[in-house]
């Protein structure tokens, strides 16, 4: 009798577990059928087309690594070399800069300068694409107002060159910096800066023994970050410089578009697919740095 009153208490238990965990799973399944549509099948597309090659003259498809080899060679290879180092020095100079700001707005003792720069940094963050570049033309282009001002075009200076591109992408990816930075920059405690000023220690040796490099996981993390997001803009650099400036985006749309060569659309999917592994690459060195700053500054 014991027994069997043990399995009629256990029994309705777990069936009530069970029902509960149901629909736990059943709430992922939307987001799984997003991702799936979303990202999955373009990705799957990309990689099919990469490495597909099409006969203009009788239309058969074959599976070849050509694209792939074309796209590590000449014009696009100089292409791809241009956006890395594009992206390298913008994030280097913005996540120098960006430090100092947050630095600057962690340490006031104006919450309303603190609040401010925040909300900022969140909208400025998010401008680019066409307005911003017909914003810095209008300001620093050929005819731009500073231009004019300062006499910028006769002492050399040119908005749609290498370093033009960069000062225009350091608009949006230094606020980016200092919403990335700002949070571990609060988690700094201040026991540490008083210990190390009771050892003797002045401002810059406690930066260069505690400060960063507690900081440097978030520091590297917000510089890879700042990276993929100037290695992905294309309407910016698009609209502002063309195709003066070699860059793999602009490289991508003039192959689909058939600018330079007709029918170099799959080698144009091949670029994507560098671009994939390049980002790949710059995430998987991100969530590891992530983890270990979360560590630190928990």
């Amino acid at each position: 009798m014991t027994a069997t009153l043990t399995r009629v208490d256990v029994t309705p238990a777990a069936s009530v577990k069970r029902r509960r965990r149901a629909p736990g799973w059943l709430a992922v399944l939307p987001l799984l059928a997003f991702v799936a549509v979303a990202f999955g099948v373009p990705a799957l597309a990309m990689l099919n087309g990469a490495f597909t090659v099409k006969d203009q003259a009788t239309g058969a498809t074959s599976y070849t690594t050509a694209n792939l080899a074309d796209s590590l060679q000449g014009a696009y290879l100089t292409a791809l070399i241009g956006s890395v180092k594009l992206s390298a020095v913008s994030a280097l100079l913005a996540t120098v800069l960006g430090l100092l700001l947050a630095q600057a707005v962690v340490s006031s003792r104006f919450r309303a300068l603190r609040e401010a720069v925040l909300t900022a940094s969140g909208v400025l963050a998010n401008f680019g694409g066409v307005p911003l570049a017909f914003a810095f033309v209008a300001t620093l282009g050929n005819s731009g107002v500073l231009t004019r001002e300062f006499g910028l075009a006769d002492k050399g200076w040119s908005l749609y060159s290498f370093w033009g591109l960069v000062i225009v992408y350091l608009y949006f990816l230094i606020p980016l910096m200092v919403l990335t930075i700002t949070p571990a920059l609060d988690g700094l405690r201040s026991q540490w800066r008083e210990a190390a000023q009771n050892n003797g220690a002045t401002a810059f040796q406690y930066w260069q023994h505690v400060a960063l490099p507690v900081l440097l996981p978030s520091l590297l993390g917000g510089f890879v970050l700042l990276f993929g997001s100037a290695f992905a803009a294309y309407a910016t650099a698009a609209a502002m410089v063309g195709s003066s400036v070699p860059l793999v985006t602009l490289q991508i749309a003039d192959a689909i578009s058939g600018n330079v060569l007709v029918g170099q659309e799959n080698v144009a999917l091949a670029l994507s697919l560098d671009m994939v592994l390049i980002a790949g690459l710059v995430m998987a060195v991100y969530l590891p740095l992530q983890r270990r700053s979360a560590r630190w500054l928990a």
